[in-house]
């Protein structure tokens, strides 16, 4: 057997382990994990291209938007998600009118560089947001 199969025979076993073992600990373990997202792509459905250069810096913001508000139009220089804690988050670009809708227990992930803008209807709106940028990088963007 070549060294580079019996490299990958090793690896696919040690695979397999951890799997098994980790399936093990998720049905003996109280912890409950649900995955509420996972994408390489923003809400719009555009592909997310690469992570800020520089030294990673994590932002984590709880923002509460009241009922009939309409956010400033406004992008975003790096990648970000959000979670919807409470009532509904409509989303909108401005080129495009593209919008989305939101709801409490959802997931969503930013766009990058795009104008938009979110805003609430009847019922305010809130949200934990991730930003993945760097050091002196601004969150947002306003419009001129």
């Amino acid at each position: 057997m070549s060294k580079n199969l019996c490299r990958l025979a090793i690896a696919s076993a040690l695979s397999c382990l951890v799997s098994l073992g980790s399936e093990l600990y998720a049905r003996e373990s109280p912890v409950k994990i649900e995955q509420l997202l996972q994408t390489t792509s923003a809400w719009d459905g555009t592909g997310y291209s690469a992570y800020p250069a520089g030294r990673p810096q994590i932002t984590v913001l709880k923002i509460t938007v009241p009922a009939h508000t309409a956010l400033a139009w406004h992008r975003h220089p790096m990648i970000s998600a959000a979670y919807v804690l409470s009532g509904e988050l409509f989303l909108q670009k401005k080129e495009s009118s593209q919008q989305m809708t939101f709801h409490a227990g959802q997931a969503l992930t930013e766009t990058v560089n795009t104008l938009h803008r979110g805003y609430t209807k009847t019922r305010p709106v809130e949200l934990i947001v991730f930003y993945a940028g760097s050091p002196g990088m601004p969150l947002t963007i306003k419009a001129n």
